[in-house]
């Protein structure tokens, strides 16, 4: 009984505190009672965004690729006999026109071939010329009864086995004209000349390898470039357009960045079959290029255009977000609330989004902000902007 006697006391102690503790704040409450009333919720503020309307422009359809620059046509200029090249005409990386002069062979050899074949045709010619002149008088002579038949039979013979010879003579003279007429190399094309291969004082050879320059055309030039293959039909349709009338479809390429067009061409080639491998067909255009603002082996992005889509609805490419789902927009309601709305993109090209369902011309969508929102929400636009939309709208 003596040894629990103070744990009560303690106990007693204990709750004779926590009752006095509930007096006392029972009597602060009727003394203040607003203080411990619940504090009313702070009022959202609007989100600051920027908006701009639903527009209907023409907006290009095109396909997109990446393709390399090649030329138009390239031709390893070789020799086409045996022979010492005595000089060269062409400068390395200039531009070289069709026939002109770019290397000469020593020609003495063929010079003299030439002229023994004229000889030979000159000698035979001649005897010809001689056996013709037997042959009329044999002919006169038998009606004379003056020669005998086997006589101008011989005679008649002798006539075409020299024709034969002069004919054989003539050939030989315009086969060697053509071997002389080797010496001199001429460009076959007009084009960008390469490094010289070889240098003067050197003997070259019809079979040599490598040539004695690489000729590039790049005035018109090429690209070649692929697309997938779902591509194909498209580019059918587009050019069964009835207003095409025929023409080409319209090439452009542009550099790494895809920032500064270089050109702008014609489709001249859609291969006949696709790459099984890759599931790509290999297309080429063709482009004019006076500047040189293309160059063999340069990489560029493409742009295959099919036709233009008129009075299509667009918005900028950065009003348009994408989540798990589908691609959607925020509207902007006449009360500045904001609603999410699924939309369809047909194409995004050059910033601009074209959309085929779910928004209407003159709808004010959210540009910027986005990540704020959440539907229902208030927002508001800095004034400047907010003026320039309305600018923009009429």
């Amino acid at each position: 009984m003596t040894s629990t006697s103070p744990l009560l006391q303690r106990r007693a102690t204990w709750l004779a505190g926590a009752v006095l503790l509930l007096l006392l704040g029972g009597a602060a409450w009727s003394v203040h009672p607003v203080a411990f009333a619940a504090k009313p919720e702070a009022k959202v503020p609007p989100v600051q965004v920027t908006t701009t309307r639903v527009k209907r422009q023409d907006v290009q359809v095109y396909r997109a690729g990446i393709g390399t620059v090649s030329s138009m046509a390239t031709v390893t200029v070789k020799a086409r006999i045996d022979g010492q090249l005595d000089k060269v005409g062409f400068a390395e990386g200039q531009d070289v026109q069709a026939g002109q002069l770019l290397a000469q062979l020593d020609p003495r050899t063929l010079q003299a071939q030439l002229a023994q074949a004229k000889a030979a045709r000159a000698k035979d010619q001649a005897q010809l010329t001689n056996a013709r002149a037997d042959l009329q008088r044999y002919t006169t002579l038998i009606a004379q009864d003056a020669a005998t038949q086997q006589q101008l039979d011989t005679q008649k013979a002798l006539v075409a086995q020299l024709d034969a010879a002069v004919l054989t003579d003539s050939a030989a003279v315009q086969y060697a004209e053509v071997q002389l007429s080797f010496t001199r190399i001429v460009s076959p094309i007009s084009g960008r000349a390469g490094a010289r291969l070889v240098d003067p004082g050197n003997i070259v050879h019809a079979a040599d390898a490598n040539g004695l320059v690489v000729i590039n055309q790049i005035d018109p030039i090429a690209v070649q470039f692929t697309l997938p293959e779902d591509a194909v039909q498209d580019i059918h349709r587009a050019q069964q357009q009835p207003e095409r009338g025929g023409q080409p479809l319209g090439v452009v390429a542009y550099d790494r960045s895809g920032t500064d067009r270089l050109g702008t061409g014609k489709l001249i080639l859609l291969n006949n079959q696709i790459d099984t491998s890759t599931g790509t067909v290999q297309l080429k255009g063709s482009f004019a290029n006076p500047q040189h603002t293309l160059w063999p082996g340069q990489f560029v992005n493409v742009q295959l255009q099919l036709g233009l889509r008129k009075n299509a609805l667009t918005v900028p490419a950065a009003a348009v977000q994408r989540g798990q789902d589908a691609t959607y927009v925020w509207t902007v309601g006449d009360d500045d609330t904001v609603a999410s709305v699924p939309v369809h993109v047909a194409q995004i090209a050059d910033g601009t989004a074209v959309i085929d369902k779910g928004l209407l011309e003159g709808q004010r969508v959210v540009l910027d902000g986005q990540y704020k929102l959440r539907p229902g929400a208030t927002v508001t636009e800095p004034p400047a902007k907010a003026a320039a939309g309305a600018g923009a709208a009429k």
